[in-house]
């Protein structure tokens, strides 16, 4: 079986982040193929990592790597990362994908829990319910977290949904607010302002200091919503907030 051809991506540039980090950078832009080549780059760099390896935070056109300064020097540091990034654009490499995880997050959309759903909706001329398939219909991939402690950025929102943000942002946004703002949509970890538009919320919670994995998503993560009742919501808010 032949495998589908590589996506043609920038040069990539690699640029010293802090005394500690180095930082591969694909584009400036939002594109799915360079974030897909930035996760199954991570996926090979975690197989086998080596001892001075800190840490992989991964964005959607880029990679931090960070190093213990005390284990190896800067320049071999980023040798190694430049012999990893060669070595993956020659083979195909499926394993991030092959790997990730399958996440659903539950989620009940309208009403209080999603303020925007209806002017959404009809800006889209769609209707309510078919706003709520069409945004729970498609697999969503974890392009990075960024912006709050466990606050997801989503690719994979249909291009026909997307929707501006707010001309003025709230000051306030409940905790697992999931919303859409311009091509992404995300969810809201913990309350705090924000701009994007709010069509529903999870009572999951994403991001918890005290768990041994704070967030409940992680880069990479393959994400569906399952749309739910307010009962559902109560039930499971209850399960979630239990010791």
């Amino acid at each position: 079986m032949t495998s589908a051809p590589r996506p043609l991506l920038p040069p990539a540039a690699f640029e010293p982040l802090a005394d500690d980090a180095w930082l591969l950078r694909l584009g400036e832009r939002i594109d799915d193929a360079a974030n897909a080549e930035v996760h199954a780059l991570v996926a090979r760099l975690r197989r086998q990592p080596p001892p001075w390896l800190r840490d992989l935070v991964p964005a959607y056109a880029s990679l931090a790597l960070f190093f213990d300064p005390d284990a190896v020097g800067a320049e071999a540091a980023l040798a190694w990362l430049r012999a990893q990034w060669r070595a993956g654009r020659d083979v195909a490499d499926e394993t991030a994908a092959d790997s990730a995880r399958q996440v659903e997050i539950p989620v009940a959309y309208g009403g209080a829990f999603g303020p925007d759903l209806d002017r959404s909706a009809a800006e889209l001329g769609l209707s309510p319910q078919r706003l709520i398939q069409r945004h729970a219909d498609a697999e969503y991939r974890v392009a990075m977290i960024g912006f709050a402690p466990g606050f997801p950025y989503l690719s994979g929102l249909d291009p026909a949904l997307a929707l501006p943000r707010l001309s003025t942002p709230r000051t306030a946004v409940a905790a697992g607010s999931v919303a859409i703002g311009g091509a992404q949509t995300g969810i809201y970890p913990r309350p705090g302002p924000g701009g994007w538009r709010l069509l529903g919320r999870t009572p999951l919670n994403l991001f918890d200091a005290g768990r041994a994995e704070p967030t409940l998503l992680l880069p990479g993560d393959r994400v569906r919503f399952v749309p739910i009742d307010e009962e559902a919501f109560e039930r499971l808010r209850a399960q979630a907030a239990a010791p």
